[in-house]
């Protein structure tokens, strides 16, 4: 029996408050049962089940820096479920996640997802686990590979292990940076009712979440069983909501950003991700009109009267002569273009010298804001319902073995409101356009036109639309463990099924539709009808052209029309099947030798069918995609030893050696081999030294293997042979770009079609990697008077080669210009994944390849301090993550970059916290800090003359709670984000933002938040 205070200081002092946990300090204090309370009774301990080792053990030291959330710690955290304490700064040191703050990007796993990467590598290279189990991915779209945080049972989980380094040869792939082990409560009895609700208090009453849920446990002689059944809320909080996010300037330095005349503030443009102009809304293109042309033939033109003021044009220039292409509705304008004045799109120029511009016309006096944008999701809601059970029964047969069960049932509604504009093109001829329109033509047909040039092009502010998902993950797990027929080995044989299907669901304008209802003719009543109406009767016209239209006001039944709910499936389905054998090998002096031996088989399939009109690109000016399908299996032996190699020695209290080794055969890749080595040296009882080294890998992920080819489009300025005339241009660009058959001073007015897909077909082979740990601990025997106090300092490094990533269209359009113009012409290398069509448009494909170089370096601090005061117990954390290098490079010849301290990657990150418990009261006062971080250097701009603003300051967020435990039940309550404190700001055009912040999971977007948690047993 161990005594109270040895248990409290392994595991739950160990574990520490603010998920510190000194699991850092004593590597494998996880155990297999577990107190959360300082007056529970001592506890039986059978055993110490350490993530990162499959050996059981009766010591807690282990060679790999473990650390250990409870539930307790997550509950005074004001943690409402298990994806937000994974994703805070205390487990990931400070590294980016992707949250659901991302709705408006393009992420794995699709919206609504949550993910866990550890130590800036990714989620891809972080293994989640539930009791040791893998958790299988889930997700929609075509790019699922990581497991969702989201379907984890909170009401169930115990607690939770990171294990901070790879741990391939334990576990296999994708434990290359790290291991996240779910717990779930054991030997559970009774019946408890939990309810939590948080309350942001800054945000209009939205973005709140509330979750409620019922775990029941019983036992008997011969079978255990329990369970629970939980809902989880989360309110949407949009834009409109928080005050940094309700206008998202420039944020320029200097006096560079524009004044919006109709304030005399910044302009704001909250439609785009990174500010820069906006979105032009409420306007109409045409043709470009000079003045010369309008003054001799038209009588004038009317010029926004801010527009002349805002480019600073002397007095009579636009006599010298100016073009513009851009317009909006004023029907007080009865020169020029009757109806419309002109909001720029265009220079002003010297009549004799029209490449001499005089002075630019800004495009920021077009209309880019509407009300209707701040709808849209800055945390996207969703709606979470859990079902998890788990249970035993003793067979007293087959070594005295135990069949047992456990069954996970999640299912997710998840939404995101988004801003549509919608270019709508009218063609040259139509009897759509108003009569001082008939002169422009915009350009060649864009797709709705069926091949007539288009006249005007409308650029609408359509309004909001929605995006679902309805998820559905399932997990079953069988299997049978009890003693083996050579005394002392245990056996436990298992095997899982995992389904995920997700239905994704998005609004969307469709190509055909909208091509019919443009093409129209009159219907004899004064209004218009759609040409091909008999063959199809279902078809609305159109609306005119006219200033409602372009502002938006369109008719219902048009609408209803062409825009349409399109759905797609995602399913995902993982079969394994696993051995495990350990037990005593042979003695040593200075104890047994332990083994683990085992073999694994695992299967997984994805198949994701988008909409049929995403399939075949009927979705305008929206991306398209194909068909992702495929799937992989894996054959798998591994084993590992401890060997006690000396014990109660002279300056060698404990030397244990920890090795394994693993044997991989995967269909899609091949064989591969990784191991692990560590020791674990106490020369004295209070000094320990830990050290691990190792190899890892990870297999590609389906969907880097198979995704179907999805296009996408960047802009037309992204076309690297804009310009290839001027300035310092490399030759072999310009005589390509020639080449092509492109006019001196060329720039695209056509997007870069981008296609992305799998690298199946290019033989795309498994990362390999490197991983090394050194650590210290210090738990100095101090007077009894003094507490208790432990430290440990960490270094790790990890080196992955050959990673899987994308070239990046940029990228290949830039090596492929810049290539020898013999190689262009021969259409070789990175030119043969470029092509320019007859309208001079670019098209890139770009799949999935092992190119990647990433490197990550750093030390893990970590201090706790315990000590008896009046009538109860101070606990004091602290816990600093220090990044020396985040480097990383895409090609070999490529110099590396080191990201570290860089916007989104701080150096150093840490979490802090002072606990005092007495009789049945608890409270405590956390701080949670990431260090200040600039991209100065990175983007060589003069941080005292540059107009861009790419610092921010130190942020810290203040959390404090108070909990109550009586005869059955316990409330706590609290409030995070104490202090307010609203997330940074930084300047448009280098990051995606949130408003005018950073978009980076380490800081607060709900801001001052209250919570409350009731916990009744029965």
């Amino acid at each position: 029996m161990r005594t109270r205070k040895d248990y409290l200081l392994g595991t739950t002092m160990a574990a520490g408050a603010a998920a510190l946990s000194m699991a850092m300090l004593v590597p494998g204090a996880a155990l297999a049962q577990s107190a959360t309370n300082t007056d529970q009774e001592a506890t039986q301990v059978d055993e110490i089940v350490v993530v990162g080792s499959r050996i059981r053990r009766d010591n807690y030291n282990a060679p790999s820096p473990t650390q250990v959330v409870t539930r307790e710690e997550a509950t005074l955290q004001g943690f409402a479920s298990t994806t937000e304490a994974l994703q805070s700064t205390a487990v990931t040191g400070g590294s980016s996640q992707v949250t659901n703050a991302y709705s408006g990007l393009v992420t794995d796993g699709g919206p609504g997802a949550n993910t866990i990467g550890l130590r800036g590598m990714g989620p891809s290279r972080t293994l989640v686990m539930l009791n040791g189990r893998r958790v299988s991915p889930a997700g929609s779209r075509g790019s699922v590979g990581s497991a969702d945080l989201n379907v984890l049972p909170t009401a169930m989980i115990d607690r939770v292990e990171v294990l901070r380094d790879g741990a391939s040869s334990v576990y296999g792939s994708d434990a290359v940076a790290g291991v996240v082990n779910i717990q779930t409560r054991k030997n559970f009895e009774g019946l408890i009712f939990e309810a939590q609700h948080n309350a942001p208090m800054e945000a209009n009453g939205n973005g709140g979440s509330t979750r409620l849920s019922l775990t029941a446990g019983a036992r008997g002689d011969r079978w255990r069983a329990a369970g629970s059944i939980e809902r989880y809320e989360r309110d949407e909080l949009t834009m409109r909501d928080r005050e940094f996010t309700r206008c998202q300037t420039d944020g320029r330095r200097n006096g560079r950003d524009y004044i919006d005349p109709m304030t005399g503030m910044s302009k704001c443009y909250p439609i785009t991700g990174t500010g820069s102009n906006g979105s032009s809304i409420n306007t109409i293109g045409t043709g470009a009109l000079t003045s010369d042309a309008m003054l001799a033939g038209l009588g004038g033109i009317a010029l926004r009267p801010d527009l002349v003021a805002a480019a600073g044009v002397p007095a009579g220039a636009l006599a010298n002569g100016a073009y513009f292409d851009r317009w909006r509705p004023n029907v007080g304008a009865t020169t020029g273009v009757e109806g419309f004045e002109a909001v720029g799109g265009a220079y002003l120029v010297d009549r004799n010298d029209p490449k001499k511009g005089l002075a630019a016309l800004n495009s920021n006096i077009r209309d880019t804001f509407d009300d209707r944008m701040l709808n849209r999701s800055l945390i996207s809601p969703v709606d979470i319902t859990t079902l998890y059970g788990e249970a035993g029964y003793q067979l007293n047969a087959l070594g005295d073995a135990e069949v047992y069960g456990e069954f996970l049932l999640n299912v997710r509604e998840s939404s995101q409101t988004s801003y549509r504009q919608l270019a709508l093109d009218y063609a040259k001829d139509s009897p759509l356009i108003p009569g001082s329109l008939t002169w422009s033509t915009f350009s060649a047909d864009q797709g709705l036109s069926k091949d007539k040039d288009v006249g005007v092009r409308a650029f609408i502010g359509f309004g909001n639309d929605r995006s679902t998902q309805e998820q559905r993950f399932n997990r079953n797990v069988i299997g049978i463990k009890g003693d083996f027929f050579v005394p002392e080995w245990r056996y436990d044989l298992s095997a899982s099924y995992s389904k995920s299907r997700s239905e994704y669901t998005s609004q969307q304008f469709l190509t055909d539709r909208l091509s019919e209802s443009l093409d129209v003719v009159s219907n004899g009543a004064g209004g218009f009808q759609c040409r091909e109406l008999a063959s199809n009767p279902g078809c609305v016209a159109a609306p005119a052209l006219t200033s409602q239209t372009i502002g938006g006001v369109l008719p219902k039944d048009w609408v209803d029309y062409v825009f349409r709910p399109i759905t797609g499936v995602t399913e995902y389905e993982e079969k394994i099947v696993s051995l495990g054998l350990d037990g005593p090998l042979f003695d040593l002096p200075a104890g047994k030798v332990m083994g683990f031996f085992g073999a694994e088989w695992r299967d997984s399939e994805i198949d994701d069918t988008p909409a049929y009109d995403s399939q075949i690109g009927n979705t305008y000016n929206f991306s398209t995609a194909a068909i992702t399908r495929g799937s992989d299996s894996v054959w798998e032996v591994f084993g590992e030893i401890e060997a006690p190699l000396l014990a109660d020695a002279p300056f060698a209290k404990e030397l244990t050696l920890n090795a394994s080794l693993r044997y991989t055969d995967y269909d899609s890749y091949g064989d591969d081999t990784t191991y692990k080595i560590g020791l674990v040296y106490r020369p004295i009882d209070w000094v320990t030294v830990r050290g691990t080294y190792g190899t890892s890998y990870r297999a590609p992920a389906l969907f880097e293997q198979f995704v179907g080819a999805t296009t996408g489009f960047l802009s037309a300025g992204a076309d690297v042979c804009n310009d290839y005339t001027g300035g310092d241009v490399n030759p072999n660009r310009a005589a390509n770009c020639a080449a092509d058959g492109l006019p001196s001073g060329f720039n695209s007015k056509k997007g870069v079609t981008v296609i992305n897909e799998g690298g199946a077909a290019a033989g795309l082979a498994a990362e390999t990697s490197t991983n090394m740990t050194i650590g210290l601990v210090l738990q100095p025997p101090l007077p009894l008077a003094w507490g208790d106090l432990a430290f440990a300092v960490d270094y790790y490094e990890i080196e992955v080669e050959n990673g899987v990533a994308q070239y990046g269209a940029t990228n290949i359009m830039e090596r492929c210009y810049d290539s020898n113009p013999e190689d262009y012409t021969a259409g070789v290398g990175f030119c043969s994944l470029v092509d320019r069509g007859a309208d001079l448009a670019l098209t890139v494909q770009n799949g999935y390849v092992n190119l990647a170089t990433d490197i990550v370096k750093g030390l893990d601090y970590t201090v706790r301090y315990r000590k008896d005061v009046g009538p109860g117990t101070a606990l004091v954390n602290l816990a600093v993550t220090q990044y020396t290098e985040m480097s990383s490079k895409l090609f070999a010849d490529d110099p590396l970059i080191d990201y570290k301290g860089m916007l989104n990657t701080p150096e150093f990150t840490g979490t802090a916290d002072v606990s005092y418990a007495w009789d049945q009261w608890r409270v405590r006062y956390g701080v949670e800090w990431i260090q200040g971080m600039d991209s100065y250097d990175y983007y060589r701009q003069n941080p005292s003359t540059s107009q861009y603003d790419l610092e921010v300051d130190d942020y810290f967020q203040h959390n404090v709670s108070v909990q109550y435990t009586s005869e059955g039940w316990t409330v706590t309550a609290g409030v995070r984000n104490l202090l307010n404190e609203d997330p940074p700001t930084i300047s448009s055009g280098y990051y995606n933002r949130v408003g005018n912040a950073p978009l980076y999971s380490g800081y607060d977007y709900l801001g001052r938040t209250a919570f409350v948690n009731l916990t009744k047993s029965f």
